[in-house]
Formats: structure tokens, sequence, C-alpha cells
């Protein structure tokens, strides 16, 4: 299942995406459900997360699917109160994401922190949502996606948009400013838009990859895992969707 982790006297860490290489699911999606039942988006835009979930779960983040959740994201974000946002993953975490973390996927964070390594998820979902996901997983840190916010509200801009080049070279900053070694960490993620990021390292890896990063990963003689369990569901038959993951969404 895992990859061969060194331990040494130099220090090193592991950069994880989150999205479908430690939970099922995508994380910004996940939270449509809460956030029509209070009140920030309509019934149209979380019918339409919903189906955007289940593509995303299927085929994986393409650069075109990408944006379009970006655009989306922001459209609708614009004037949102950020501790009401704060407020709702909070009250939702252990219902929404919880059941949707790979039991591959917490054994493999806990062998990088047994082997003294930090742990760092790197994401292009929002601070806000990443946050307390790395805080659950016992995550040194996070690198994630932030929204531009006056007046304690969204504006709809970006202020730092975690997604391809941008995530290695925050990746590339963080090794200095921690005195990481990266030729001795290890990056994982399950899509062709995280190359930048796994060629980064010294030790790739491809978890649940698309086919543009299994073919690739093959080629290059990455390690190619394969996580599916979850607690206490199975994946539903030909969907590749968990079901208990699939409740929240279908609550709309």
């Amino acid at each position: 299942m895992t990859g061969h982790i060194v331990s040494g006297k130099q220090q090193a860490a592991a950069f994880f995406d989150l999205d479908k290489t430690i939970i099922a699911k995508s994380s910004t999606l996940a939270y449509g459900p809460s956030f029509y039942q209070n009140g920030l988006i309509t019934r149209s835009d979380a019918l339409r997360g919903a189906a955007a979930q289940l593509l995303f779960t299927r085929r994986g983040a393409s650069h075109q699917r990408m944006e379009r959740i970006k655009n989306q994201v922001t459209q609708v974000c614009q004037g949102w109160p950020v501790d009401r946002v704060s407020e709702i993953v909070a009250r939702h975490l252990d219902e929404l994401i919880l059941p949707c973390i790979y039991d591959e996927a917490r054994v493999l964070l806990d062998q990088h922190r047994q082997a003294g390594q930090d742990v760092i998820i790197v994401s292009t979902s929002g601070q806000e949502l990443v946050g307390p996901i790395g805080a659950l997983l016992g995550a040194a840190l996070v690198i994630a996606t932030r929204m531009e916010i006056t007046n304690g509200r969204y504006t709809g801009q970006i202020e730092f948009y975690a997604y391809g080049e941008a995530k290695a070279r925050r990746v590339r900053e963080l090794a200095a400013e921690r005195g990481y070694r990266l030729a001795d960490c290890f990056a994982y993620s399950d899509s062709v838009t995280d190359l930048p990021m796994l060629e980064a390292v010294g030790r790739p890896h491809a978890v649940n990859p698309d086919r543009a990063l299994r073919r690739l990963a093959v080629r290059r003689g990455w390690p190619v895992l394969t996580f599916s369990a979850l607690p206490g569901s199975r994946l539903a038959t030909g969907s590749g969707t968990p079901q208990e993951c699939d409740r929240a969404d279908r609550s709309t």
C-alpha cells in the first residue's frame, strides 16, 4: 500500500493533496448542502455543486473542471461573512469529512509522523476548509487557497490560488523556510494537475491517479497507490463514490 518511508537526521516532510488523495471527494463541494441549509447559497447552486461533486469523484480534476469550480466558488461566496463560514465548517466537519477519509491515508499519515517527518496538506480548497481538516488529521500546517477578505467578508477575489505551479512554488518556499531537503521529501496526489508539486520532491507518489498521472507515474517508475477503504462504508458499486459520503450530497 505505502511507499518505503525512511527516517533519518535530515529533516523532511510529506506533502499531501487532499481531495481524492486523503478524502474520497471534493472538500469544497462537500459543504454545498450545509451552505444551502444555512442560507448562503440557493437550491440551484447546491444542485450544481452536487452534480460537480459526482463528476469530480468519477473523473477527477482536469484543468477545465478546476477552473469551473473556482469560478463558481468565487462568484457565490462574494459577501459571505468569514466567521459564519468558519462556524459552519467546524459544525459539520465530523458529519461531512470524517466518513470520507481513506483508512489507508490515515495509516500513511501516521507512518510519516512516526518517522519524524512533518505532514503538510496542500489543497486548492480554501483555507477555512483545509485548516480544520488539517488539524483533524494532525498536519503540521496546510497550504491552501486564500480568498481576499474586507471587513470580515469575502470580496470574491483570490489572494493566493493553491493550484498547479503555485503549489510547487509554495512547497519550495516552505522547504527553504523550514530546512527540508526536497530530495528527501515525499508528495502524494491523484491528479496530473499536481505534477509540478510531485516533481518538486525526491519521492513522488500517485494515489488513485487519473489516467494521465497513472501513465506518467508508470513511465517514471513512481509508486502508484490505491486507497479505497472508508470507515464503516463500502464503495458504491460502479460509481466510485462512498455511500456515506454521498448521503449529504443527496440531501438537497
